[in-house]
């Protein structure tokens, strides 16, 4: 049985930008006047919201002051937290594994540091918690210890594992692994891909290489491509989530280490960019510190943090 959600969703209201009290300290007692709003703008770039995000925050509130409708701080936030739900709202959107499509191929990409292999064996157990059969393929041949840190997950999880030698092709590792889930009825495919700077056009290249083979098997696959980021890169995310998107067609970010960083405001820059769907975030190491995004206990958490024993 999957784990109850509300608990994952008092951790992320509780850890989002924690220790940073980047707004919590801010209106209590102020009157709503231009240093105010200076103010409030200065933190929500610090934060890495986006200077675009940012703006069109900003001039709603000013707007909103000029007619009148916010009679003190309190309602400025109440109004805050509107303005911001509104851009982070429709990117709620949770994975939905077709079953009609089997196995259920899930591309995941991102650079080295991002929490890449932890998300998948985290989203591995998630999925076999909901009663789907799972296999992981090691598509990450070029780093030594990539494919011993999969397997650990597999293993820790239960689920089997196609890999092949160190620097074997990665297209064909990925390509056997969907002929192997094919043979052995499994529900969902997870594909590990080398961590890469998005700079780097060859091996993004290569990701392209790999839907292309894996489409001669299934022309639909792969079915997800979920980029994953870590939030404490700030703007250098949105670059990386503009290069992916370009390279393979991204389907859907998971964002990392939303607990560790005061930049967590960048999920609000990708969505206002991108409107590409976030689909987990995670807000610690623990499998249970990882979920599906919800917009307003990520938004309650910029504004009205709970505490972390409330967590």
């Amino acid at each position: 049985m999957a784990a109850d959600p509300r608990g994952f969703l008092a951790r992320l209201r509780a850890r989002v930008n924690r220790g940073s009290s980047w707004l919590a300290d801010l209106l209590p007692g102020r009157q709503i006047d231009a240093a105010l709003l200076e103010d409030l703008e200065t933190r929500l770039l610090a934060a890495d919201v986006g200077v675009e995000a940012t703006g069109e925050i900003l001039a709603g509130l000013q707007r909103a002051v000029e007619r009148r409708e916010l009679a003190d701080a309190e309602a400025l936030l109440r109004a805050l937290g509107d303005a911001l739900l509104a851009i982070v709202q429709p990117v709620e959107q949770p994975l939905l594994v077709d079953p009609a499509r089997r196995p259920f191929v899930i591309l995941v990409v991102g650079v080295n540091g991002s929490g890449k292999t932890t998300t998948i064996g985290k989203l591995a157990r998630r999925l076999r918690d909901e009663g789907r059969s799972v296999m992981l393929a090691a598509g990450d041949t070029f780093r030594a210890a990539a494919v011993e840190q999969l397997r650990a997950w597999a293993e820790r999880n239960n689920v089997p594992m196609i890999a092949q030698q160190p620097g074997a092709d990665p297209a064909a590792v990925v390509f056997d692994a969907l002929q192997a889930a094919r043979a052995r009825h499994i529900d969902v495919l997870i594909a590990d891909t080398a961590g890469r700077l998005h700079t780097q056009s060859h091996l993004m290249d290569e990701l392209a290489k790999i839907a292309r083979v894996l489409r001669k098997l299934d022309p639909d696959a792969p079915h997800e491509v979920l980029l994953v980021l870590d939030a404490g890169l700030g703007q250098n995310a949105l670059r990386q989530a503009e290069q992916f998107r370009q390279a393979i067609g991204v389907t859907g970010i998971v964002l990392t280490k939303l607990d560790g960083t005061a930049k967590g405001g960048v999920l609000v820059a990708i969505a206002r960019r991108f409107g590409l769907p976030i689909r987990f975030v995670g807000v610690g190491e623990q499998a249970g510190d990882f979920g599906g995004f919800n917009a307003q206990a990520y938004v309650d958490g910029l504004l009205r943090p709970l505490p972390e024993n409330a967590a």
